[in-house]
């Protein structure tokens, strides 16, 4: 499995269909698509080669709908070292052919499979060994790690030339290859999950079949460094890091698993609630029921020096289909260990296993359609699983929408939403709460907080949250006119459904009081009509009549408005809840222009 989710780029439109049956069946792929030639791709590029150089530099598998040529010529300047190389490959336009180039130590050839059996056609693999062998020595599949990459070179032609290979372990893409295996194999291949030698004449696979069990949130990289040294177990075959989902935003745990390159996983009380009723401790009860295998415990302190520091613990008929043999694996004088290990009888693959921590993030979409989003906000979409959030939100984020889980709800639902939204995440989603603007400025990161603040949930701590800002109205509505908030202002909502009018007018005197420029959010809806009257009149009495007003109505959307007016000019049916208004301070001055068109700003200075 590639760590880094591929590129497929084109160049106009016609490839952009194929483009997408390629994408969809790569988990995180984006579509980059030229700029001027290409609609509905995920980025946008104006320079190719930059970008194509940015994306290899950078460790991104690239799938070019182009001819191989213009690929291997724009790169050829960064081809230099075939170990750090990503796949590149390059698919004919009507999806006919497609050709691994580069990245054979990294899984090019799988991609190609992959990609041709989405298309339908056979992959263009030149590799020798490959077409011979029906395997890639050089580039092992998911789930195995090539210890000895230096000697396979040599290995491999070795084979070519004759050389029959003994397999020491298992391995099925190994065993139901076309290798020439003999049990008198002058070469041989070795799987195992212990710290070997290889040599020359030896391939050594490291499996990913080890779970790390920890349920100390203290419990420290070097420990575990050691604890795999005294197991002699290989670092690369550890396929997670496992752990109680009580646990799951300590840091160290998450620093043991970057540590490793591997993912968490976690599991909740009532997963291991069968193990534990059986006498099972916490670190064994995740392990077997990760791996279902042999756990092998950290030392006991009492052991006697030359005795095996190692215990092996069978799984209960349950988990084994056999009855429960369990040495002791820890002396009565000792506690019981705070992380362990076990081996499961195959591969592990993670993503199957427990959940990941729960995400949760508070997004910004600026005021409209994906022009507006920040490149932190497209990568949340993308890699989101569910979206919560108003229809009307949900729709402006166009097709980055495209395979999520939709939540919509009325958006006077706030409280719900951010519930629903916390409880998702707490069951190992990655949840994105949908808001247009900037999230934190009268929008759901406030509703967020408030309802962890006041309705707290004990499974809510796990959730990793974050905030990604978007492009406020007021900025949107502001930069469509000039600059009318060059110099200090304020935001205040007319909305008197969270606060009292009592506390509105009182801010609204005071920032009048003040000079400062005000941007009015939710200046009047269809129940509620009098209180931008009310503003307007209060303002009155600290600004002349002739003060600029900018009316920005549907900015960045389908019947933008704007409108420059004075303040006694300004009447309830001027807004709507679409509006931002924006009242100047006694310096905002009106340019006209010699096109026609008229701009807005606050001087920097004072007079």
């Amino acid at each position: 499995m590639m760590k880094v989710a591929p590129a497929v780029v084109v160049l106009s439109q016609n490839s952009v269909a194929l483009a997408r049956r390629i994408t969809t069946a790569l988990p995180g792929a984006k579509l980059y698509g030229l700029a001027g030639r290409t609609s509905g791709v995920d980025v946008s590029f104006t320079n190719f080669g930059d970008t194509l150089r940015e994306l290899f530099a950078g460790g991104t598998p690239i799938i070019g709908i182009c001819a191989a040529g213009i690929l291997i010529r724009t790169l050829a300047p960064l081809i230099s070292d075939k170990r750090q190389e990503p796949p590149l490959l390059a698919v004919a336009e009507d999806g006919s052919v497609v050709v691994p180039l580069l990245g054979g130590l990294n899984g090019v050839n799988d991609l190609a499979r992959r990609i041709a059996e989405v298309l339908e056609v056979k992959p263009a693999i030149t590799t020798t060994g490959d077409i011979r062998f029906r395997t890639a020595l050089l580039s092992p599949p998911s789930g195995y790690h090539l210890a000895n990459p230096d000697d396979a070179k040599k290995f491999i032609s070795d084979l070519l030339a004759g050389a029959r290979v003994k397999l020491l372990g298992t391995a099925p893409w190994l065993s139901d290859s076309q290798l020439p295996i003999d049990s008198e194999g002058e070469l041989t291949i070795q799987v195992t999950e212990r710290l070997v030698t290889p040599s020359a004449n030896c391939l050594v696979y490291h499996p990913q079949t080890v779970a790390i069990a920890i349920t100390d949130p203290s419990v420290t990289v070097d420990s575990i460094q050691q604890f795999l040294a005294d197991a002699q177990l290989a670092p690369p075959s550890i396929a997670a890091v496992f752990a109680p989902i009580a646990i799951a935003s300590s840091p160290a745990i998450q620093a043991i698993a970057d540590t490793y390159g591997v993912p968490t996983r976690f599991f909740t009380p009532s997963q291991l609630e069968s193990l534990l009723t059986q006498g099972y401790t916490l670190p064994e009860a995740i392990a077997l029921t990760a791996t279902q295998g042999q756990l092998i415990s950290p030392p006991s302190p009492s052991s006697p020096v030359g005795e095996s520091r190692l215990r092996s613990i069978t799984a209960s008929r349950s988990l084994r289909e056999a009855a429960p043999t369990r040495s002791v694996a820890f002396s009565h004088t000792t506690s019981p260990p705070s992380h362990i290990a076990a081996i499961s009888p195959q591969p592990i693959d993670p993503n199957t296993i427990g959940q990941p921590r729960g995400r949760l993030a508070i997004i910004g979409t600026g005021p409209g359609g994906l022009q507006w989003m920040s490149p932190e906000v497209k990568e949340i979409l993308t890699s989101a699983t569910d979206l919560v959030g108003y229809k009307t939100y949900l729709d402006l984020v166009g097709s980055l929408a495209d395979g999520k889980q939709r939540h919509e709800s009325d958006n006077r639902e706030e409280i719900a939403r951010a519930t629903m939204a916390l409880d998702l995440a707490a069951t190992g989603r990655y949840v994105v709460v949908v808001s247009s603007g900037d999230p934190g400025i009268y929008a759901m990161a406030a509703a967020v907080f408030e309802v962890l603040d006041y309705h707290h949930k004990p499974e809510w701590d796990s959730i990793d949250i974050h905030v990604a800002p978007g492009i406020s109205a007021m900025q949107a509505a502001a930069a469509t006119i000039g600059a009318p908030l060059g110099h200090d202002f304020c935001a205040i909502s007319l909305s008197d459904i969270l606060k009292p009018w009592s506390i509105i007018e009182q801010r609204i005197a005071a920032a009048a009081q003040a000079d400062f420029v005000i941007a009015f959010y939710n200046p009047v809806s269809r129940d509620r009509t009098w209180q931008l009257t009310e503003a307007k009149n209060i303002l009155l009495q600290y600004r002349k009549p002739t003060t600029p007003v900018v009316l920005a109505r549907n900015v960045g959307r389908p019947g933008q408005s704007v409108k420059v007016i004075t303040l006694d000019q300004l009447a309830a049916d001027s807004a709507d809840m679409r509006t931002v208004i924006i009242v100047g301070s006694t310096q905002t001055r009106i340019i006209e222009r010699s096109d026609g068109n008229i701009s807005v700003y606050t001087p920097r200075r004072y007079k």
